[in-house]
């Protein structure tokens, strides 16, 4: 999961020092991200880490997911690693009585969780911020199927690698995204890029949405591979939550 959505890749945040770079493949592939910086090390010394293999759950509570999205004016970035949407002020998700605001969201191909030993196509991770500062992400697996209208729009203004299109004009809606069904599943992770930070809330939504063939190429011709691989579950419990 990419958090870092405003500044431009290889840019200096006023008082933050420059970390090194990371890849999904090469000398600086996954698992080197813990070796590349100590700001780093959750990334390899981490004990609840994501993404995982959901193989097992036990029964949760039937708190909804309340989501609360409206059409927005499109702003993408191609940041070197994924697609990202965001500028997504008054956007909101609220569950457990806690109001999280959603800050952007981006896109993995395969899918970075997988489901029994099985990866889909691609994930999308909707991501969230508190007040506190507290991270919650909704995680939405894709599979091959129908076209989604907004993905044709994203794809269609995706710009080059270290570019940022924005345009007021194109509005574009997140629920888009959201299939019918919010039943999903919960555990405590972290980000799936570096500096892997622990205390992310996920919620993996049970339901696929779709994309046509067509439009799963044109990102993979992008990015082939940016999924973390899966990393060890250790006692984490997993719940599934009835939508």
């Amino acid at each position: 999961m990419v958090v870092s959505i405003l500044l431009p890749q290889g840019a200096i945040a006023w008082g933050h020092p420059v970390l090194p770079e990371w890849s999904y493949e090469g000398e600086t592939h996954p698992d080197r991200w813990g070796d590349l910086s100590p700001a780093y090390a959750l990334c390899a010394q981490g004990q609840n880490q994501s993404p995982i293999d959901v193989t097992a759950w036990v029964e949760g509570d039937r708190t909804p997911l309340e989501v609360d999205y409206a059409p927005t004016p499109l702003a993408i970035r191609n940041d070197g690693h994924t697609l990202q949407v965001y500028d997504q002020v008054g956007q909101h998700l609220r569950i457990q009585d806690q109001d999280y605001r959603l800050i952007q969201f981006h896109f993995h191909t395969p899918s970075e969780h997988q489901r029994a030993g099985r990866s889909a196509p691609m994930e999308v991770h909707l991501v969230h911020r508190n007040g506190a500062g507290d991270l919650a992400v909704v995680s939405i697996l894709v599979e091959e199927g129908e076209a989604n209208p907004l993905i044709q729009t994203l794809w269609e203004h995706s710009p080059k690698v270290g570019e940022t299109y924005q345009e007021a004009a194109v509005q574009i809606n997140a629920a888009d995204l959201l299939p019918i069904d919010r039943t999903y599943l919960s555990y405590m992770g972290s980000l799936t890029t570096p500096p892997c930070s622990e205390s992310v809330r996920w919620y993996l939504l049970e339901q696929a949405i779709t994309m046509s063939a067509e439009q799963l190429l044109r990102f993979q011709q992008l990015y082939p591979h940016n999924a973390r691989p899966i990393r060890p579950l250790n006692q984490r419990i997993v719940e599934l939550h009835q939508g």
